[in-house]
Order: structure tokens, then C-alpha cells, then sequence
């Protein structure tokens, strides 16, 4: 067994998420969002190097060598698989390790809203689920491929860096490919794709434009699409798709975008009181009013469109944390943390008679 196989158990021992291997430093596990060290010693550059020799694969010990960056994944049987990124910092040699549990969560065990339910019936169309690094994104999407897999007789394709969750066959046959180890880019998976008889479509990440392009036309050629972004909010999700593109271009993309684009998931972890995370939603259902706004380029005005749209499953994500402290499942300071927009969230908590302590106000 490799040595560092003790480190990864310790995240699912733990209940942890993450483990970070750093020069200088003992392994240290984040462990419901918060950064725990081992009791161990610090680790030297040979010890690090040793530990990712162990698990790499050659592909990544490559891209290392070459790059000072590498991505993989490693299967720790019984226990879970990891999705493992090597990098070099000013001390040496580092890694992260982000657990992939074998069972994964279902979308009843999310509590995932009827509106994000729906997107899972749709026959064609973008769906994307955006979020900070670490919010859950990947989580979620699972939890709905998995949701299709028990309904729907379709053939899924998913395209990931690397392969996360490994879903088995229910109702759909499901291909799951992996960017550097069964395809060289998602643009060429993709574009690949549409000679491989699909239904539905998951991009693991829309990083760049040619991808972005490519799912935009999949999802209008009658294909259901999935895929991730960096993002927070709604709206800012729709400003970097269309700011990715040349000045030129936006017009056409904008009005691509407003017939094909169905929803978007913005998502956020937040922590529990006693221990555990829970996401906040923010749900954008795209209606014809909030369609035109996209088409015109009127971006600005999607917000207030999902308050009109309540009824149709829009969700802000201030309404989401608000719910979440009525429910008892995040504290009112919390919900400020995570907040992009405190002083409309402070009021809102305010008008349920909530109060925050005397530092958040």
C-alpha cells in the first residue's frame, strides 16, 4: 500500500474533503470547510515528490515534468476514489486531493428544488451549474445525470478532466470519456460527440471558447447540455459566456444564446452549525421575458426578472440563504458570510425578525 493511501483514508475517516500535501508543511485535511493539520511532521520536497510518485500516472508524471501541473484520478479500493492535482509552489512540490465518495448523493438527498428537477426533462437545451471551486458543482450535476439515468432511456455522454463519479448503466447507457486519457480536449470530445448518437451531454468544465461554441450549437441542434463555470450568480454566468467571444461575434452568441440556454444552477457551500455543509441555490429558470433580456443584451435586468418569475421556480440566492436560516440549516451569520449582496440580505433577515450578533451587523 502506498504510503499515501493512510493520508487519503484519513480524509474519509474524518468526514473530511480535501487533502493538501505541502513542503514545509504536515498534510492537512479541510474537514467541513475548515483547514485541519495532521499529527504528523512536516512534509521535505523528496517526501512530497515520493508520496505523488506513488499514485501518479504516467500521463500526469509527463504533464508534471513538463508543465509543474498535473490532474488524475486515483481509486482507493473500498474506500473512494480521488480527484488528484499535482503543482509546484515556491517551496517544492505539492498536491490536492479532493474525495469522490463511491456512493454518491442522490438528487432526494440534495433536496434539490422541483425547477432543478425539471431541467432534467428537458429534450434539448443548455443547463449549466456554476459555482466557486470546491461549492459542489460537480455534486450537483451528478446528482442530476443520476436523476436521468432512473427516468429517461437516453444515451449520455459526459466529457470530464478527470472522470469524477462513475455512474453505472440504469435506464440510459452512459459513456463517460476523459479529457487526456480517452480524448485530447473537451472541444474535440465534443465536437466528436455529435457522430455518437447522443441524447444528452455533460461538459465537465466550458474553459475556453471553442468548447463554449461547440455546446451552445450542440444544445441547438436538438441535444440536451450540461456543463460547469466558474461563476457566482446567475446573471455574471450569462456576462462571461458572451464576454468570452470577440466584440463581433457577441451579437450572434447573444441571440444563440437566448433560444438554447434553459436554466442555470448558482450554487454555494455553506456550513452547518454543529458540523457538515449544505448548498445554496440560485435558480435561474429562462422564461421569454428574461430570453429577450439575454437576446437584447440586457444582462442587468435578468435579476429583477427571476423575482417576477418566482412561480416558475426562480430563486435568488439571497431568498436561498434566508430559507436555509428560517429551516434552522445555516446560522444568520452564515448566510451574511456567503453573501454577495449583504445589506439586501441583512434587511431581508431583519423583515423575519432575525438578528444577527453585534460583529456581522
Amino acid at each position: 500500500m502506498p504510503d499515501i493511501d493512510k493520508y487519503l483514508s484519513a480524509i474519509h475517516k474524518n468526514e473530511g474533503s480535501d487533502l493538501h500535501l505541502s513542503t514545509g508543511s504536515p498534510p492537512i485535511l479541510r474537514v467541513h470547510g475548515t483547514m485541519v493539520p495532521l499529527k504528523a511532521t512536516a512534509l521535505s520536497a523528496e517526501k512530497v515528490q515520493s508520496l505523488l510518485d506513488s499514485i501518479m500516472t504516467e500521463n500526469a508524471r509527463r504533464n508534471f515534468a513538463a508543465t509543474g501541473d498535473a490532474d488524475w484520478a486515483y481509486d482507493l479500493k473500498q474506500i473512494a476514489r480521488f480527484r488528484c492535482n499535482a503543482f509546484r509552489d515556491r517551496r517544492g512540490p505539492g498536491g490536492v486531493f479532493r474525495i469522490i465518495p463511491n456512493d454518491f448523493l442522490t438528487a432526494e438527498d440534495l433536496n434539490l428544488p422541483e425547477a432543478v428537477l425539471k431541467l432534467c426533462t428537458l429534450p434539448k437545451g443548455l443547463v449549466l451549474v456554476t459555482g466557486p471551486t470546491g461549492s459542489g458543482k460537480s455534486t450537483t450535476l451528478t446528482a442530476m445525470i443520476d436523476h436521468i439515468n432512473e427516468r429517461r432511456t437516453d444515451h449520455v455522454i459526459t466529457i470530464e478532466d478527470p472522470i469524477e463519479f462513475v455512474h453505472a448503466n440504469k435506464k440510459c447507457l452512459i459513456n463517460q470519456r476523459e479529457v487526456h486519457t480517452h480524448t485530447e480536449s473537451f472541444s474535440r470530445a465534443l465536437r466528436a460527440a455529435l457522430r455518437e448518437d447522443p441524447d444528452i451531454v455533460l461538459v465537465g468544465e466550458m474553459r475556453d471558447l471553442e468548447t463554449t461554441h461547440i455546446a451552445i450549437e450542440t444544445a441547438e441542434t436538438g441535444h440536451l447540455v450540461f456543463g460547469t463555470l466558474h461563476t457566482t450568480t446567475a446573471a455574471s454566468t450569462v456576462d462571461r459566456i458572451i464576454d468570452q467571444f470577440p466584440a463581433d461575434r457577441q451579437a450572434q452568441i447573444r441571440t444563440m444564446l437566448a433560444s438554447s440556454l434553459k436554466g442555470i444552477v448558482a450554487q454555494t457551500l455553506c456550513k452547518r452549525p454543529s458540523k457538515g455543509r449544505v448548498a445554496a441555490l440560485e435558480v435561474l429558470i429562462v422564461n421569454n421575458a428574461i430570453s429577450n433580456q439575454i437576446r437584447e443584451g440586457k444582462t442587468f435586468q435578468i435579476e429583477s426578472g427571476m423575482q417576477v418569475g418566482r412561480k416558475e421556480g426562480n430563486m435568488l440566492m439571497n431568498d436561498a440563504l434566508v430559507q436555509l436560516v428560517v429551516d434552522d440549516k445555516i446560522t444568520p451569520e452564515e448566510a451574511v458570510h456567503r453573501s454577495l449582496q449583504r445589506a439586501d440580505l441583512i434587511e431581508k433577515l431583519s423583515a423575519k425578525d432575525i438578528n444577527l450578533s453585534h460583529d456581522e451587523d
